[in-house]
């Protein structure tokens, strides 16, 4: 159980005050017990004043840059306190360098860049890979070897999709009978993998949520940040690439430096669709769209090293957005990625539906494994104030490593992988309204070929290529 040892004496600070960060407010003050006066919040607008003066928290509206980041952070921060960094567009990298020097406890949802990072016209696509941006800040292990905890990317995914793929493994090891020692260790879970045959993984995501007012021309609507979905989807499409993968893409690249276990197409992921499956959407095309987890659920689950280890599952996100989001991202391809002028973050004008998250393992003896959370939006809004089915997927996970990084507090940087899967579980397993788990025999061969010829493999259903649209 995620429990404090003791209390926390510390302060916390909010970077970033959008969707996630007033959905994690409340539960962060829930859970650590946390007077509002030893919690303050830098934010680079004021959309969420009024949130914050509800629980009587101070706001401050300074928009962090490159030049004033350390100026602006270091006066609110002293040794034993805790960042949370839930902000669009300000350095992670920059921040867990701050936080290790000052001996700041600090968590985050993803590795962000700099404004404009993502769509940088000067750097490669590889420059703006999540892969390159890992690879920064994993490289700060080597001048922080015991530092203060610092959790990457903990939110819905990248995060709590890694604790399922563990659950989701452990189900397989059960339903085969297989007297496997449950891993304690990553060649462990790496091990499991390969014996199970599990040999692609999608994070398999579904919004079914609705509004009553459609999306107009000109505007882009969505059901959490609108500038983080957009910036994630105009980022090369990446993968972690599978030990059993016999076409490589003819627009994949691999990366000349680091861990060898992902690739990326020369294409942004909002472009870029995939066949996938979940348990109430059934069949549906999804966008790949670049995560982190592709990256480290692919490195954690290797076997070997290098370019062709001995073990590998091919890992990607499978994303179908709620339909005005969909119908958002056609407009702004068309547009040739410039944003449209009108921006709607939809949250109270959600009069129904849920979000499926989770992740279908493939390959197996069974076929296809789905496990994951199935939140409506009724539940999300009564269990935590200012949160939505979507929002809730994300804040939960992030209050969890809190928790855990304030029982270990000198961990150094850690990803999701390495916290103990079944503690977080349990933790949010009580806001994440319905978890399931669903076998499957769909493939992404059903109903291929009949009316036109495609280009697949019908010897090996779960080669990318028969994935991809």
């Amino acid at each position: 159980m995620l429990t404090q040892e003791s209390p926390f004496s510390g302060k916390v600070l909010l970077v970033g005050f959008g969707s996630i960060g007033q959905g994690v407010l409340p539960l962060l003050l829930k859970h650590l017990q946390l007077a509002p006066t030893r919690v303050s919040i830098v934010a680079a607008d004021d959309h969420g004043a009024a949130v914050a003066q509800e629980y009587g928290v101070r706001l401050s509206v300074i928009r962090l840059d490159a030049g004033n980041y350390r100026q602006v952070l270091t006066p609110l921060l002293q040794e034993g306190d805790f960042l949370i960094n839930v902000s669009n567009d300000v350095s992670s990298y920059a921040l867990i360098e701050l936080c290790q020097r000052l001996g700041v406890m600090y968590v985050d949802t993803c590795i962000e860049p700099w404004a404009g990072g993502y769509t940088d016209e000067h750097a490669s696509p590889q420059q703006r890979s999540n892969y390159a941006l890992r690879e920064q800040v994993l490289a700060l292990r080597r001048d922080f070897r015991h530092g203060p905890t610092a959790v990457l990317t903990h939110g819905a995914n990248p995060g709590l999709v890694s604790h399922f793929v563990k659950r989701a493994l452990l189900d397989l090891a059960q339903a085969g009978h297989q007297h496997h020692p449950r891993p304690t260790d990553r060649a462990q879970w790496a091990q499991l993998a390969r014996h199970l045959g599990v040999r692609v993984i999608h994070i398999a995501e579904r919004d079914f949520q609705e509004t009553g007012t459609r999306k107009c021309p000109g505007e882009f609507v969505n059901t959490w940040s609108v500038e983080g979905f957009v910036g994630e989807g105009c980022q090369p499409a990446e993968l972690g690439w599978g030990s059993h993968e016999q076409h490589f893409p003819a627009d994949g690249l691999r990366h000349p430096h680091g861990c060898a276990a992902a690739i990326y197409l020369n294409r942004p992921g909002a472009a870029t669709r995939v066949r996938s499956w979940t348990p109430q959407a059934g069949p549906y095309h999804g966008f790949l769209i670049t995560h982190g987890e592709a990256i480290s659920i692919a490195d954690y689950f290797t076997v070997g090293q290098g370019e062709h280890p001995e073990y590998r599952p091919t890992v990607h996100y499978a994303y179908h957005p709620c339909d005005d989001a969909v119908l958002s991202l056609h407009e702004l391809a068309g547009n040739n990625w410039q944003l449209q002028p009108g921006v709607r973050l939809v949250k109270e004008e959600i009069h129904s539906g849920f979000d499926e998250l989770g992740v279908l393992l493939m390959g197996h003896v069974w076929g296809g494994y789905w496990f994951g959370s199935r939140l409506s939006i009724d539940e999300a809004r009564r269990m935590a104030p200012h949160n939505g089915a979507t929002s809730l997927q994300v804040t939960a996970p992030v209050v969890a490593a809190v928790l855990w990084a304030l029982s270990h507090p000198h961990e150094g940087i850690v990803e999701p992988e390495d916290l103990p899967f079944d503690d977080i579980l349990d933790f949010c397993g009580p806001y994440l309204g319905e978890l399931i788990g669903v076998y499957t025999d769909w493939t992404p061969l059903q109903g291929r070929n009949r009316i036109f010829q495609e280009d697949i493999d019908p010897a090996d259903p779960w080669q990318f290529k028969n994935f991809r649209v």
